[in-house]
This record gives C-alpha cells, sequence and structure tokens, in this order.
C-alpha cells in the first residue's frame, strides 16, 4: 500500500486550518501545519511534504515571499490558498512558482481535485515522455506531434511553445511565465506577440481553432494545456 501524501498547511487562520484539516485526513492524507511562514519553511525543510497549501496573508512575511524563497529548493506543488483575488496576485503568484490557486472562500471538493490534479501531474512528470489530449500525441523524447495517424510539422519554436505548455499540463501559465521561458526576458511584455504564436499552433493541433478545447485560455493570466490525465 501506498503510503499517504503529506500535505503542510501554513496559514495563520485558526477556522481555516480546523476545516483543512478535517477535510485532508477525511480524504486520507497526513496533515502538518505551521502559523507563520517561517515555521512553514522550517517544517517544509526539516519534513518536506508532497504539497504545501500556502496562505499569502502571513503575520511575518508576505506569503509571496515565502513563496519564492521556498521554491529556491523546494520542487513539490504548492497550492496558493488566499482572500486576494485580484488578477496581479494570482499572476504574480504563478509566476512565482505556484502550482495553482485558490481564493477563499473556497469549495472542499474543488480544493481537493486541484490537490489530486496537482500531485497526479507531479508524480507522473519524471517518467511521462508521451502526452496525450484528445487525438493529440506529443513525444517529447522523439520531439514529433501526431494528431490521429498524422504527423503534424511545427516549426522550431511552435514546437518548443506546446512542449512547454504540455509539460505542465493541466496547469495555468502565464503570458510572462511563457514569453520568458521561450523567448528571453526582453519578450516579457510581448503578450500579442503571445497570441500570434498561440494562434498558429491551434490552427495546426485543434480540431476548431475558434474553440480550443487542447490549449484554452485562461482570460488576462495566459494558457492551460488540458492532458487527458
Amino acid at each position: 500500500m501506498n503510503e499517504q501524501p503529506t500535505i503542510l498547511v501554513i496559514d495563520d487562520e485558526a477556522q481555516i486550518i480546523r476545516l483543512l484539516e478535517i477535510t485532508l485526513r477525511s480524504a486520507d492524507y497526513r496533515v502538518s501545519e505551521a502559523s507563520t511562514g517561517r515555521d512553514g519553511m522550517m517544517q517544509a525543510a526539516m519534513h518536506p511534504p508532497d504539497l504545501i497549501l500556502l496562505d499569502l496573508g502571513l503575520p511575518d512575511e508576505d506569503g509571496q515571499n515565502i513563496l519564492v524563497k521556498l521554491r529556491e529548493w523546494y520542487i513539490s506543488p504548492i497550492i496558493i490558498l488566499s482572500v486576494r483575488d485580484s488578477e496581479d496576485e494570482i499572476i504574480r503568484a504563478l509566476d512565482n512558482g505556484a502550482n495553482d490557486y485558490l481564493v477563499k472562500p473556497f469549495r472542499t471538493g474543488e480544493l481537493l481535485a486541484r490537490i489530486r490534479t496537482v500531485l497526479r501531474n507531479y508524480n507522473r512528470s519524471e517518467t511521462k515522455s508521451v502526452i496525450q489530449s484528445h487525438d493529440l500525441s506529443i513525444d517529447l523524447v522523439n520531439r514529433i506531434v501526431r494528431k490521429g495517424d498524422t504527423l503534424i510539422r511545427l516549426t522550431s519554436t511552435e514546437y518548443s511553445l506546446l512542449a512547454l505548455l504540455a509539460k505542465n499540463e493541466n496547469r495555468v501559465l502565464t503570458h510572462q511565465f511563457i514569453l520568458m521561458k521561450i523567448w528571453g526576458p526582453g519578450y516579457v511584455e510581448q503578450s500579442q506577440y503571445l497570441r500570434v504564436f498561440i494562434a498558429q499552433l491551434r490552427k495546426k493541433i485543434e480540431d476548431n481553432p475558434n474553440h480550443p478545447v487542447i490549449i484554452v485560455t485562461e482570460p488576462v493570466i495566459g494558457y492551460r494545456f488540458m492532458g487527458d490525465d
């Protein structure tokens, strides 16, 4: 039997901690808790959890700063739980390395679904060489893309863009993150440039580019590759 995944909750609200403790343990997760950013980082370093639920409004240091510090060495998933619902705050957290973002108050069923998704994707990411979505398959080892039995010819940039999205399947990637990874820091503000390449890619891989189901738009924030998992 596989060992129960451990989730570290970094939050200073007693009611939220209690709710999360009951919800997570009822779903067979082990739970550890920290009420400050400093304590959370110490626990994560001493007893690395399988996933961290991180609040942004911590008493000792802003959660965005804690996220950046964690991402210097912690590679497992981090989901943000916060009352901050502005687009800028969400984009900043995703750019800082969060795997997902839920606004408080949240539905416990949705939280558990998000946790299952990020854990599944993380556990598969190291061994998965072929990623599929609908009838599209991407062979990351041989750099081959097929739609059904048809070989899809992509430019080097189109393939790099598709591979980046696919490797992060079901995760929102912000415009800035994609632009930085594919084109470099000089292009981080060129969201229109990215839209042109996304449109070109959709024409090649989507059944209906005007109603995409493989590369979907997250309004204002970025894009998400919808893997079969």
